[in-house]
């Protein structure tokens, strides 16, 4: 899967034009889709998602104040919060940046803060993880301007973490574990009783075809939640 070099490029004028300098960081994080081992991970079961090539983007530079701003292209509003002052105020796309933060915190994670611009090519509500996406670009985001490594199954725990304890949506993780672990031209296995993963390598020229059957979904209002009670 190749990447999406005119959305790169798009984000870095974007944040020229928003702080009138070049970016000092640039990261990505991909959607997904699912092969199969549908609602087993957080059953303690078997998946094999792959990433895909629709991913968030962001650039972005450190501050010093310990102020997070971010300007979403597909969103009206940004985000601006404090890392010592970090409150859930409404739904949106904010809230998984500001969860993300505080899970991070909460786990021990010294953050700097940062500003930066974002894009995404994933769909929104359509089932290839965006919020998952989200999340992860703002680990890697993190995890760029304060200097720690990005270790994707801690990263994915929090990104899991923040779906549970901030959004409000019982997922399990292998959204976000596929988003920070997936290799080019692998999907990948997981056991999702320890996290443990096998790349599995995709038939060369494999094509994985998505369509829109124009439906949209919330995790917090689809049924999502009654349906892991149920299992639980």
């Amino acid at each position: 899967m190749g990447f999406n070099v005119n959305l790169r490029e798009r984000i870095e004028q974007a944040f020229e034009e928003q702080f009138g300098s070049h970016a000092t960081f640039v990261v990505r994080a991909p959607g997904r889709v699912n092969i199969i081992g549908e609602h087993t991970d957080y059953n303690d079961g078997f998946v094999l998602p792959m990433a895909i090539d629709r991913a968030v983007w962001m650039a972005l530079r450190p501050r010093d104040d310990g102020r997070v701003f971010v300007r979403s292209l597909e969103q009206a509003q940004p985000t601006d919060f404090a890392l010592d002052n970090i409150q859930h105020t409404a739904e949106g796309w904010s809230e998984y940046v500001k969860g993300m933060a505080a899970m991070l915190q909460e786990a021990g994670y010294d953050l700097e803060g940062w500003e930066g611009v974002l894009s995404s090519d994933v769909p929104v509500g359509s089932g290839l993880s965006s919020s998952a996406a989200l999340e992860m670009g703002v680990g890697c985001a993190f995890a760029a301007v304060s200097g720690f490594p990005f270790d994707g199954v801690e990263m994915a725990r929090l990104g899991q973490k923040t779906e549970n304890e901030w959004v409000g949506a019982n997922t399990g993780i292998m959204d976000q574990m596929i988003s920070a672990n997936g290799q080019e031209g692998y999907a990948l296995l997981i056991d999702c009783r320890d996290l443990s993963t096998q790349p599995i390598p995709l038939p060369e020229g494999t094509a994985v075809v998505i369509m829109d059957t124009m439906t949209r979904h919330s995790h917090t209002e689809s049924g999502y939640n009654e349906r892991r009670a149920s299992c639980e």
